[in-house]
């Protein structure tokens, strides 16, 4: 009698077989074990399901944990010219604000005064140092976005009343977010006064009543309107809120602290100060170069009521932002500032020598002129002089997926490759991943032809 065929599924490796190969040992020392076994029966899986073979289990294992980490997020070099690149992360942190989140990773003083052994105020630290970059600020707080902030501030100056606000500054930030939905939802009433180009002071003043909670001056960060348009001088909306006893907000956006020669129309959370704003809001991780943050500054009285309404303790930042806060702004130069103020001759000289390394492997390579952008709702329109690699499109698609992720901008035909926003230590790895995306196509072509 014939024997039965015995059945494949038995020749699956065992679990606890495949746990003591060297390199599944080896990705155990960085993963959980619950994440190793997973890939491992998820492997299994697909044999018993006649995917694979069994006798492809070990290799497709040890291919999956390989270089497997515990964060799938990896750091790409950008080459887009795009400083704040809300889809690359925003603000790089600087060498001193990576150093300051890994010494807050574990145990750290974050409430605690440790001179009495008492609880302290959360965030002192960061706190003085927000202050020391703002001198016209009678105190600070800090949260976790510049939404989180204009939805605190709305939230407890104007729940149930109205919120005066020039039509010519209803905007819609990322992901389709509008600004009015944000604000109602925190139960405040919107007062739209003016028109989309032109809103003068009388029209502010017309609309103050005894429903008032709050007047909001908000900086189109995401367009510009040209032509034919005018607001009053913030200094003179101030004296009309203080006039009347209305709060002034003021959402400046990016989080440039003084004017910057280069961005002349942009405005300043110090100039905001001075004109008289009783709140000032800005993000933490646009142009102040720092991490995800909304920062609240301004009169002591108004910044108190902010941080004591209950909704702080809902948007309050950990204490892995403070620490990278602080050292930000006590650090030496952000890269979101060197980026900004990059020598056009110097990014010249970078990108004619990253050319002449790349020229055998990528023949066409040209170096051409190209603008960089603030990004991140910063600088609109403000044109950053530089220079770029000009490479074949097809180079596109093999850099983003290589082991060091480049992206660049696609434009005119072109795969364009910007230096301003990747550190010069770092040229040689761009050498070496555009060398490596142009091998495959280059061998392709040549089997072709």
């Amino acid at each position: 009698m014939p024997t039965a065929p015995s059945d494949p599924r038995r020749r699956i490796p065992r679990t606890d077989d495949l746990l003591t190969l060297p390199e599944v040992a080896a990705a155990s020392a960085s993963l959980s074990r619950p994440v190793v076994t997973g890939i491992i029966r998820g492997v299994q899986d697909r044999a018993r399901a006649g995917a694979i073979t069994p006798e492809d289990v070990q290799a497709e294992v040890v291919r999956l944990v390989t270089g497997r980490t515990p964060s799938a997020l990896r750091p790409v070099l950008n080459a887009t010219g795009v400083i704040i690149h809300t889809n690359l992360g925003r603000a790089p942190l600087s060498a001193a604000a990576r150093a300051a989140i890994a010494d807050a990773a574990g145990y750290t003083d974050v409430e605690m005064d440790l001179g009495t052994g008492k609880r302290s105020r959360r965030g002192t630290q960061a706190r003085a140092a927000l202050l020391q970059r703002m001198p016209d600020a009678e105190d600070a707080f800090v949260v976790n976005n510049g939404a989180a902030a204009l939805v605190l501030a709305t939230t407890a100056l104007a729940f149930d009343r109205d919120v005066i606000i020039s039509r010519g500054q209803f905007v819609e930030i990322g992901a389709g977010f509008r600004l009015s939905d944000l604000m109602e939802s925190t139960g405040a009433r919107l007062r739209e006064v003016g028109t989309t180009n032109r809103t003068r002071l009388e029209d502010y003043a017309d609309a103050i009543g005894e429903g008032t909670g709050a007047i909001l001056v908000v900086h189109p960060s995401n367009f510009r309107l040209e032509g034919f348009t005018g607001v009053p001088p913030l200094n003179d909306v101030a004296a009309l809120a203080h006039e009347r006893g209305v709060p002034l907000i003021v959402d400046v956006g990016s989080g440039q602290f003084e004017p910057d020669a280069a961005l002349p129309q942009e405005p300043s959370i110090g100039e905001a100060l001075r004109a008289g704003a009783d709140a000032v809001i800005a993000s933490g991780d646009k142009l102040m170069g720092g991490p995800q943050a909304g920062v609240l500054a301004g009169r002591a009285d108004t910044v108190a009521q902010l941080s004591r309404h209950p909704l702080a303790r809902a948007v309050r930042v950990d204490k892995l932002t403070l620490a990278a806060l602080e050292a930000t702004l006590l650090g030496p130069t952000p890269p979101v500032t060197a980026a900004l103020h990059a020598d056009s001759a110097e990014m010249r000289r970078r990108a004619e020598a990253l050319s002449d390394t790349v020229r055998p492997a990528v023949p066409g390579v040209v170096v051409v002129e190209h603008e960089g952008r603030v990004g991140g709702g910063g600088g609109t329109g403000v044109p950053l002089p530089g220079w770029a690699l000009r490479l074949p499109t097809r180079l596109a698609d093999p850099l983003r997926s290589g082991e060091v992720p480049v992206v660049g901008r696609v434009a005119d035909g072109a795969c364009l490759i910007d230096l301003r926003c990747i550190p010069e230590d770092q040229d040689q790895v761009l050498a070496e991943q555009i060398i490596a995306a142009a091998a495959p196509a280059e061998s392709t072509e040549e089997k072709g032809s």
